[in-house]
């Protein structure tokens, strides 16, 4: 490909070009400083290449989604969550036998040391369970010293990935101040996490079908997503050498934001606004549509995907299933059936492409399945966790890692003197 020019102060400078597998074209500047003395300027990273990655696929303009090259709807069609974190980890599908193996690890990690719990007994009753959950995370690499050893990585990865459910549950017993359940090795992944969640100890409890097949595929459908502000945050942190656990609880606090994996909350407090205020959906579509309004309509629309988000026709059918098997009557379900039957139809959101995203619907399912809206989020960091072991994994063996440190335009005072405090 021809070299990149850049003309600055009347000195023309060149930079190499490479194409991605798809396509993508990018400029290598990374000799841009030394030569120019210069830095690009990119607030928020939306122009800039941070990595170069073999794990996930977006085009935002024809809504296209893969995982290692395998198109998101064959996945969540035919793969289970662990087949899906096998192949982001370690870059194939798995065979049977590699697959039982997996799954035999998973299911037999789940256990935490038992003064683990002493941890979530200090925790007030009123913590967020996102604060519980990137607090435990953390605090495994006290259990599992020596976790950037190279003999420990996949031993790890085993660890973090079959003990974060357990934790998650945990966290969500903590908040409504009752017993925890301990995981079952005779259930699936999913609906391990699910009994752990709604069992009562000498009630029984089944795990509804629906609702095992809902949440594998909410999870395979949270588990990557490129670099956005969580994988970029585990990256970061990883790139400093810190080990596994320390950098997925960052990415944990960096997916806690509204703007990010705190998306479907809101979505679900948006309903419960317009249930208080008479529940008046048309009203709220009219104050969309009104730019002086200041009120928007979460759960739609998507920075990346700018035709549909190929995640959010898949979870549409999902949702129709789930609402439809459980009989569920809920108010708010039914605002949020109502918002998505006229914004599907309304020329104001179709022309601007304003459909329903992945997280308008993953708020209605999960709140189906009555997992509580504070939940909503450690449900995100649970399916996305593979994902961001992957790009931890792909950073870490990278020879072309090093530490990050982006650079910054200072705008502040220029030189002063110090006026000591007493001529102040």
């Amino acid at each position: 490909m021809d070299n990149a020019k850049l003309i600055l102060n009347g000195q023309e400078y060149e930079f190499p070009t490479f194409a991605g597998s798809e396509g993508e074209v990018g400029i290598d500047f990374a000799a841009l400083r030394s030569q120019t003395k210069a830095i690009s300027y990119d607030p928020g990273y939306g122009n800039t290449g941070s990595c170069s990655s073999a794990i996930t696929f977006i085009n935002g303009e024809k809504g296209i989604l893969r995982y290692r090259g395998y198109p998101i709807e064959q996945v969540a069609e035919n793969a289970s969550f662990v087949e899906v974190c096998y192949l982001l980890i370690y870059g194939d599908l798995p065979n049977r036998e590699q697959l039982e193996s997996f799954q035999h690890d998973l299911t037999y990690h789940t256990m935490i040391h038992e003064d683990m719990k002493k941890f979530f007994e200090g925790f007030p009753p009123s913590a967020h369970p996102m604060a519980i959950l990137a607090s435990m995370v953390i605090s495994l690499s006290a259990y599992y010293p020596g976790a950037n050893d190279p003999e420990n990585i996949d031993l790890n990865i085993v660890r973090l990935l079959a003990k974060i459910k357990t934790l998650a549950a945990f966290a969500y017993k903590k908040s409504i101040g009752q017993p925890y359940v301990y995981p079952r090795n005779d259930l699936s992944y999913t609906a391990d996490f699910m009994h752990m969640m709604f069992a009562v100890p000498a009630e029984p409890y089944q795990v509804p079908d629906v609702l095992e097949r809902a949440l594998n595929l909410l999870l395979i459908l949270h588990a990557d997503h490129e670099q956005n502000c969580s994988t970029s945050t585990v990256r970061m942190v990883g790139s400093s050498q810190a080990d596994l656990f320390a950098s997925i609880g960052a990415g944990i606090c960096a997916l806690w934001g509204p703007l990010h994996g705190g998306a479907n909350q809101q979505v679900i407090q948006m309903l419960e606004m317009i249930q208080a205020d008479g529940g008046d959906y048309q009203k709220y579509i009219n104050m969309a549509k009104d730019k002086d309004s200041g009120f928007r309509l979460f759960g739609f629309g998507h920075r990346v995907y700018k035709n549909f988000d190929p995640r959010a026709r898949i979870l549409k059918q999902s949702a129709d299933e789930v609402l439809g098997a459980l009989g569920v009557k809920d108010p708010l379900l039914a605002i949020a059936k109502n918002l998505e039957e006229i914004t599907l139809k309304d020329e104001y959101f179709v022309e601007r492409k304003l459909y329903p995203n992945v997280d308008f619907y993953s708020g209605i399912i999960y709140r189906a399945m009555g997992i509580p809206t504070d939940m909503f989020t450690v449900l995100f960091a649970l399916g996305r966790l593979p994902g961001w072991i992957a790009q931890w994994k792909e950073m870490r063996d990278d020879p072309k890692t090093r530490i990050n440190r982006p650079r910054q335009i200072y705008t502040g005072a220029t030189e002063r003197s110090f006026v000591p405090l007493n001529k102040r």
